[in-house]
């Protein structure tokens, strides 16, 4: 008799899972036996189409699209058991006197409202059929902050906020809604924003590494299977007691609070 798989033929939604820290969810959840749908703005191709069960075209900030969205998928499967909301942007490494109004709206209207969209959606459907599981991709600067990226900051902890609020509010439907706050990962994301610090601080990408990962108490800088991991933990029946919880995945990081230097 075949085993069955702790997610075998959940309905799954990955937002941002065209690469990276998404992809690798996705990855992990198709392992676990989900049917995932991998949803981004971004063309979906490669290793990315392997592992889905269908993709969508999808723009988080556009509520109108997200609800129709969500709705045509859960038609189409007839139920939606699990989204892993991580669609999100970085910002430009900037002081917060010098933010632009365009920056910050950017950032705020993808990484937080774009969420809460894909939540509320969500929350909608799966309230109906009373079952179901929404992870949402935090930060750790969502709750110890970096310098030089507020809006990014604040988007963060308005995703856990927005997590800790719908678990109160769909717990009476057995709806479950937690958070992952990663650390350090090295992904294309990452990648950008590290260059930005580089520059500001004089330093080498390789002497920026090395500076991250000797603040990381376990000595690394993370995988996207660490935070997959996670993730696939509280979709899974194990995490069946587990809702508003915010779990940091950091190799014991909690943040990087160190003041710039004045500006010349």
């Amino acid at each position: 008799m075949k085993e069955l798989k702790p997610l075998q033929d959940q309905v799954a939604i990955v937002t941002g899972a065209a690469q990276g820290l998404g992809l690798g969810i996705a990855q992990e959840l198709a392992q676990r036996g989900a049917r995932v749908i991998i949803a981004d703005i971004q063309t979906v191709t490669g290793a990315a189409q392997k592992v889905a069960a269908d993709t969508v075209e999808l723009d988080v900030a556009d509520s109108t699209s997200v609800d129709r969205c969500f709705s045509k998928i859960a038609d189409s499967f007839g139920r939606l058991d699990i989204v892993v909301n991580n669609a999100g942007v970085g910002q430009t490494v900037t002081p917060v006197v010098d933010l632009p109004d365009a920056e910050w709206q950017r950032v705020i209207g993808i990484t937080l409202t774009g969420t809460f969209n894909c939540c509320r959606a969500a929350g909608r459907i799966m309230e109906k059929q009373e079952s179901g599981a929404i992870v949402n991709i935090a930060s750790i600067n969502g709750q110890n902050p970096a310098a030089l990226v507020a809006a990014y900051n604040v988007a963060k902890a308005g995703v856990i906020m927005l997590t800790r609020t719908l678990a109160l509010e769909l717990a009476a439907y057995g709806v479950r809604v937690n958070a992952v706050s990663p650390g350090p990962v090295y992904t294309d994301f990452n990648r950008t924003v590290m260059a930005q610090r580089c520059e500001s601080l004089d330093l080498t990408e390789e002497q920026m590494i090395d500076k991250i990962r000797a603040a990381v108490p376990l000595g690394r800088w993370g995988e996207a299977e660490d935070i997959a991991n996670s993730v696939a933990f509280l979709c899974s029946p194990e995490a069946a007691w587990m809702t508003g919880e915010v779990i940091r995945v950091s190799g014991g990081l909690e943040g990087v609070a160190a003041a710039p230097p004045r500006r010349a």
